[in-house]
């Protein structure tokens, strides 16, 4: 007899099914509970304890709370809910979900990555300095023992000691590796390869702790500040007065604004995209970007209370008019006057280590959260999915380690200063063609189909031209008022040339009107987007189309080119480019944060222009995944089934003789 034929009946319900139950294979978070802390934990880091504090002293007390909430509502939170909605969509990375909304913006997700990836190098540097500084506080020529230490001389022992400045010369050139910051360096990177390499189960369990801890040091820091003596004087400085003239002083106001959303937020570097990703399809996206952001921007609110009245209190104890005469800046300030400030409490050094543990763990959450991002894109790929995740993490953190020892020089600092500018620029950039891909790519085919090519590009320059004029005009010939001249005129003349199209459209199909072209034209691609991904992730507002499409991409790329065009005045009194020239530094520094501009640009026009570069990067979604997998135990059980049957049959002619 022959041997049956196993039926493909069951490989095809497998396939029905397992589309069915898209992403069913992909690890999840336990709970909405355990996203809020990984994401808010990503979220939060050093910038909201030192950045933010100093930011709204530095640009006008209360007045920068207009930008910072402006960028926070308008840019921060619809970038937010982009990317959490299309990994949630999707169930892919940043290199998957941009790939899917077309091949040639794979390049988009991969400069993304690619950013975070180049600043966890030298932000587990500051994770380093900081487990330094805490082991420090041990040894027997504990710095911190001394009596009246002031918040100058501490800076300068983090630098000098610390960092391990004192062999630089004056060219600022590395002489040397610090051992004992390679050394912090490695057991930082040690803690981050345990934290990813087991995957997201014990990747929450950390940020329970690591997310939790620092929230209630930072309450216990707040309640003991405010009863210090002078701390009234430090919170009046922080947001009782508001120096209005900032806005035209010091435009770059509002790109710093944005910027520190952006890296606070954790938007523009693949992380929310992946911990989306990791959500189950109908969790509501819009409901817990605003928890994620509002929870991040009230811990920096908060911050900055408990830093300024610490310093409010040091200024007093020294006799001094104002917090502006303290070290109230970065490393200035969490190295130097708060460390020194909670040294003059009773048990001051105990202070200061817990300062320096809540410090390592805000920091060593977004560390863990920028490997994520990359770990997801690499598990995504076709190349690389059934790479093992304990290797993948070994290996990404052997590289990333070897790296950032470029920043445990002698002039790790300047390295860091530089790269950490750049960055700026950077970020602004991927979130402009982030906005320009879901807002004006996606489903570019269709619009096409049904407006013709000419009446879409055309309007398509028409928009960015007339900003890219503008900015000339502002930027480069320097004069506001021929830029903004410049900007209507265009776009005046450039709508009048769609519109002339447009008529000559209809009258090639009757069938055509004008209300229905103009909404195809302006809110077609954006808003089929925002369809697709509401039957994923539920409610988002129409609002958030229009800015993702209208508004952001224009305001980024206006943003690029005025931080591009800062100045600021040079040791012999010159007004000089700031980009180019940052802090005064050596060529060498400014080449290689240049670099990290010039890289994630090449990353998005190489892409956009030979996209067969990254095919390697082409994605497997669960869906295949689990096709393969279901496929695979069919089989198996089809051939089982088969020689089980042959085996009875040889059993029954047995019997039968």
């Amino acid at each position: 007899m022959d041997s049956p034929a196993v039926s493909p009946t069951p490989l095809l319900k497998t396939n029905e099914t397992s589309v069915e139950t898209k992403g069913e294979g992909r690890e999840r978070f336990s709970s909405r509970l355990a996203f809020y802390f990984s994401a808010v934990g990503s979220a939060v880091g050093f910038g909201n304890v030192w950045r933010f504090p100093s930011l709204v002293f530095e640009y006008g007390g209360g007045a920068f709370f207009i930008p910072y909430l402006l960028a926070l509502f308008l840019v921060g939170i619809p970038l937010l809910v982009l990317e959490i909605s299309l990994g949630q969509h999707f169930q892919l990375g940043d290199v998957g979900c941009f790939g899917k909304i077309h091949e040639r913006l794979r390049g988009v997700g991969l400069a993304s990555i690619a950013c975070g990836y180049m600043l966890v190098t030298y932000y587990s540097m500051l994770l380093a300095w900081t487990f330094n500084a805490f082991f420090a506080s041990f040894r027997a020529d504990n710095f911190w023992d001394q009596d009246e230490v002031s918040g100058t001389e501490a800076k300068e022992y983090f630098y000098q000691t610390i960092i391990g400045m004192d062999t630089l010369g004056d060219d600022l050139k590395p002489t040397r590796l610090v051992g004992m910051n390679v050394f912090y360096s490695l057991l930082t990177w040690v803690v981050i390869y345990f934290s990813v390499a087991y995957g997201l189960e014990a990747t929450g369990k950390v940020t329970y702790v690591t997310m939790g801890f620092p929230l209630v040091i930072l309450f216990v820091f707040l309640g003991r500040s405010l009863t210090l003596e002078g701390s009234g004087n430090g919170i009046n400085e922080y947001i009782g007065e508001s120096n209005w003239g900032i806005f035209s002083d010091h435009p770059e106001i509002w790109s710093r604004a944005v910027s520190q959303i952006f890296f606070s937020l954790g938007t523009t570097f693949g992380i929310m995209t992946a911990y989306g990703s990791h959500c189950k399809r109908n969790e509501p996206a819009f409901l817990n970007s605003c928890v994620v952001a509002l929870s991040n921007s009230m811990f920096s609110f908060i911050s900055g209370f408990a830093v300024f009245a610490t310093l409010g209190h040091l200024a007093y104890l020294e006799g001094l008019d104002s917090v502006a005469d303290l070290e109230y800046s970065s490393f200035g300030l969490v190295f130097g006057s708060w460390p020194v400030a909670l040294g003059t409490l009773p048990g001051g050094q105990h202070w200061i280590r817990l300062f320096f543990i809540m410090l390592f763990m805000l920091g060593i959450d977004s560390a863990i959260s920028f490997m994520e991002a990359f770990l997801t894109v690499l598990h995504d790929t076709k190349l690389f999915h059934n790479v093992d995740r304990k290797r993948a993490s070994l290996v990404l953190t052997a590289c990333a380690f070897l790296l950032s020892t470029l920043y445990a020089t002698d002039a790790g600092l300047i390295f860091l200063d530089s790269v950490d500018y750049y960055i700026n620029f950077v970020i602004i950039f991927v979130g402009f063609v982030k906005c320009v891909a879901a807002g004006w790519v996606y489903k570019i085919e269709t619009q096409i189909e049904c407006l013709g090519p000419k009446i879409v590009f055309v309007y398509i320059t028409t928009t960015f031209g007339s900003v890219l004029l503008a900015c000339a005009m502002w930027f480069g010939v320097g004069n506001a008022a021929a830029g903004f001249f410049g900007l209507v005129i265009s776009y005046a003349m450039g709508i009048a040339y769609v519109g002339y199209l447009m008529k000559k459209k209809m009258h090639e199909d009757p069938t055509l009107t004008w209300s229905d072209m103009l909404f195809d034209l302006t809110m077609g691609n954006v808003m089929k987007l925002r369809e697709d991904l509401v039957s994923s992730v539920g409610h988002i507002p129409v609002a958030w189309a229009f800015l993702i499409r209208h508004f952001i991409p224009q305001v980024l790329l206006i943003l690029f080119f005025l931080g591009a065009d800062a100045t600021t005045i040079d040791e012999e009194g010159n007004e000089v480019k700031v980009f180019g020239s940052y802090g005064g530094y050596a060529t060498t520094y400014q080449v290689l944060g240049i670099l990290t501009v010039v890289f994630a640009g090449f990353l998005v026009v190489s892409s956009l222009v030979f996209p067969n570069l990254y095919e390697a990067l082409e994605t497997v979604d669960e869906t295949e995944k689990s096709v393969d997998k279901n496929n695979i135990d069919e089989i198996e059980m089809a051939e089982k089934d088969q020689v089980d049957d042959i085996g009875n049959e040889q059993l029954s002619k047995g019997e039968l003789a």
